[in-house]
């Protein structure tokens, strides 16, 4: 499946973006045999502008990665058609048909083409230390289904550029966090560090298998963890960057 035109146009201007925002710095890489093949890019998630380092990090290695979206993103105005066209994937958390959005996305991944970018998590990690959460098996039940190698994505230093915010924007008070925190990280210039780490070793695992979900899950959050260790060596507690929005709740089961 060819990357459309469009999607490649937008990672160019994210890329500069980007680059406005902060320094990018990328480690590791994908492996030259995956290139082009069915392929989970799995990352940690630890901030808004999470989604567009990480499209900026994917350009610097040579891939095009596409996201596993919510309806809300893909029928926004403006915003909604440009990623529809640009060939992202809709999910609808909760939704009666998630079981049939759930084998649309196998079958496209089935085709190869552009890795299929995601966030185990499913939100902004609320542990204290900004460890990753416990997370949920989705990836793990994708990757096993369509027997489809899964590359762990490790990221850290995105936080700092803009805060958690709100949940919902209603008016300039909600949306001020957001402009204000983003206008201090580009004097700032945080780091955004980006890790690509080895696939993970799923060989021994079966689709449908009772506890190999749960199984292939601990596996890709322990391997996105352990390229997130070394990014963050000299915060191994808590951020030094301090988010007065982000609420903590919980403690992550992964941390080392």
């Amino acid at each position: 499946m060819p990357t459309p035109l469009l999607w490649r146009v937008l990672t160019t201007v994210d890329r500069g973006f980007v680059g406005l925002s902060g320094r990018l710095d990328v480690t590791g890489d994908i492996p030259a045999d995956l290139r082009g093949r069915p392929l989970l890019l799995a990352s940690n998630h630890i901030g808004n502008l999470d989604p567009f380092v990480l499209i900026a990090a994917c350009r610097e290695i040579g891939v095009h990665p596409r996201f596993l979206l919510t309806a809300g993103l893909l029928e926004a105005p403006v915003l909604g058609p440009l990623l529809k066209a640009s060939g992202h994937l809709r999910v609808d958390r909760g939704a009666a048909d998630v079981g049939a959005a759930y084998h649309r996305t196998v079958d496209v991944l089935k085709r190869g083409g552009d890795p299929i970018a995601l966030y185990p998590e499913g939100r902004i990690s609320l542990d204290p230390g900004l460890w990753p959460e416990r997370g949920k098996t989705g990836a793990a039940r994708l990757a096993l289904s369509g027997g489809v190698p899964v590359v762990p994505v490790s990221q850290w230093g995105a936080h700092e550029a803009v805060h958690w915010g709100n949940t919902n924007v209603a008016g300039w008070a909600d949306a001020k966090p957001y402009v204000t925190s983003y206008l201090s990280g580009i004097r700032r210039r945080p780091t955004f560090k980006v890790h690509f780490g080895k696939p993970v070793d799923l060989a021994d695992l079966a689709d449908g298998r009772p506890g190999d979900a749960r199984r292939a899950h601990e596996r890709i959050m322990r391997a996105i963890t352990e390229g997130l260790a070394p990014l963050r060596v000299h915060e191994p507690d808590v951020p030094a960057f301090h988010d007065p929005t982000r609420p903590t709740t919980g403690n992550s089961p992964w941390r080392p």
